[in-house]
């Protein structure tokens, strides 16, 4: 993947005006290592005088330097003239379970709280061609399929923030020999070294065996390419999908032509346009999920109900989750609903059951189920309006996602 013998700021470069070309403002995660720290280097330059850089550091509080090779990172932003912020990870030593992983989603909630604070579209992200060979091993090992194996996008959307990876086609030696070319020092992570960790695992064992980075970014490249075929044929069977009331209607008849793992993508989707999650369910549960539909049998999948007839399937919020989703001062709850009209004194939370006995839900269109997941208008325990059922009499009611969202999801990963 890497080109020899070209500059790969040339090609970091030619990546940021791919994917941030249009954006004014961007934000770069800068660990301190070496390839974070080359990353604001070129977007410093590339950047220059065109569009507003801000930097972060995740400080996760794991070793006692980690607050001081911050203030480094925020020493070499100011050089360059950009602001930088420190964002610590705040668990109190309280650290259970995967270090790797909660380390990572902590980084990912960070920044993207961040982002929003700062007013940033975007975030810029230092992982390379070696980041993605040993994320492709990792996954293999685990027993992904094709989504996983396709390896780390670009560009992806995810908790209201747009990631972007300019440097997958850039290697992390030659990364290192272009900083030291410039006389630009980093910091060497000593976690990077402890064969406690996974990636660490894996990225000693490619050494051992000789296998190039390159390589194995080639077959995640190919590997994008078939679930690029995928996702376009899925989206074709997704075709006849109607948004009605929060809910989403599809016909039956291709997914049951379908080969299965079209099926598996369609529930996925639905999923996410249900719920509004981040992140697909575990495979084994969307198997599950499938067979129970194709019995022709109702089915929970993630907090989303699925209702098949002779003719479509239904996906909906499942009415428990809904009252899980807690209540909200808004305009928005449960990541699916915009609610206007909210006094000071009221919330939104779950309809529930119990006051569909006083509203005639049945003229909505709506099922029992639909109906006792919408949300409500609380003023604290008495109910003011349920605005989905009641449209337009007191406050305003809009669903976040409509039918034109599926298609994004489709082909998100």
């Amino acid at each position: 993947m890497c080109a020899a013998g070209t500059d790969p700021a040339a090609r970091i470069r030619a990546a940021l005006d791919r994917l941030a070309g249009d954006l004014p403002r961007l934000g770069v995660a800068v660990s301190g290592g070496g390839d974070s720290i080359a990353l604001m280097h070129v977007i410093a330059e590339w950047a220059s005088g065109r569009r507003q850089v801000r930097v972060a550091t995740v400080d996760h509080g794991l070793r006692p330097e980690s607050a001081d090779e911050a203030a480094q990172v925020a020493q070499a932003a100011s050089v360059l003239g950009l602001p930088h912020d420190r964002l610590p990870w705040r668990h109190g030593g309280d650290l259970p379970g995967n270090l790797m992983a909660n380390a990572r989603n902590a980084r990912l909630m960070l920044m993207s709280e961040w982002a929003g604070e700062q007013g940033l579209p975007a975030i810029a992200l230092g992982h390379t061609e070696d980041d993605q060979a040993e994320t492709l091993l990792m996954r293999l090992m685990r027993g992904a399929g094709i989504d996983g194996l396709a390896g780390m996008a670009e560009r992806r959307e995810a908790m209201g923030i747009c990631w972007l990876r300019p440097m997958l086609r850039v290697g992390r030696a030659e990364l290192r020999e272009w900083l030291t070319g410039r006389g630009i020092g980093w910091i060497d992570d000593p976690s990077n070294e402890n064969a406690d960790f996974d990636r660490v695992r894996i990225r000693q064992a490619m050494a051992a065996f000789g296998i190039t980075p390159d390589a194995l970014a080639r077959s995640a490249e190919n590997l994008r390419d078939a679930r690029a075929a995928l996702s376009h044929y899925t989206a074709q069977a997704a075709a006849g999908a109607i948004a009605r009331n929060g809910s989403l209607i599809l016909p039956l008849a291709p997914i049951r032509e379908a080969p299965p793992e079209i099926a598996r993508r369609l529930l996925i989707a639905g999923c996410r346009w249900i719920t509004g999650a981040d992140y697909p369910p575990r495979r084994a549960t969307v198997l599950h999920a499938m067979q129970a539909v194709f019995s022709g049998g109702r089915v929970t999948l993630n907090g989303m109900l699925i209702e098949p007839s002779d003719d479509d399937l239904r996906f909906c919020r499942e009415p428990a989750a809904a009252l899980r989703a807690g209540s909200s001062r808004g305009p928005t709850w449960d990541n699916r609903w915009k609610i206007t009209g909210l006094q000071p004194h009221e919330h939104v939370a779950a309809l529930g059951y119990a006051p569909l006995s006083g509203l005639d839900w049945r003229a909505t269109g709506l099922t029992r189920d639909e109906a006792a997941a919408s949300p409500a208008v609380w003023s604290g325990g008495e109910l003011r309006a349920a605005p989905l059922l009641e449209p337009g009499k007191t406050h305003g009611i809009s669903p976040l996602r409509d039918a034109t969202h599926l298609p994004s999801l489709l082909m998100a990963h």
